[in-house]
């Protein structure tokens, strides 16, 4: 079973790679985030102009997703800073 120390291993034998998951993780978090603040408040709004019928209506699901569309981006963004970290650290010893 592969590790968080072991990801970072290989992360450490494999430059090239790890540039390439920082790359894919930078992508994915900026597709994940685009207009997520525009999202958030218009279902906020939704929901607070309609209550329990805005509920009702798919407004909870709708913020459920959202919050795990957040929790995607913070991984992805959590994965570049690592690929980030190893990668300087490599160059800079």
């Amino acid at each position: 079973m592969l590790t968080i120390s072991g990801f970072i291993g290989w992360l450490r034998r494999h430059r090239i790679a790890c540039f390439g998951v920082m790359v894919l993780s930078f992508i994915a978090f900026g597709l994940l985030t685009l207009d997520l603040v525009r999202l958030v408040s218009a279902n906020a709004a939704l929901l607070s102009d309609y209550g329990w019928q805005g509920l009702q209506d798919g407004g909870l699901r709708q913020l459920l997703e959202l919050l795990a569309s957040t929790l995607a981006a913070m991984a992805a963004w959590l994965l570049f800073k690592v690929c980030e970290t190893v990668l300087v650290q490599s160059w800079t010893r």
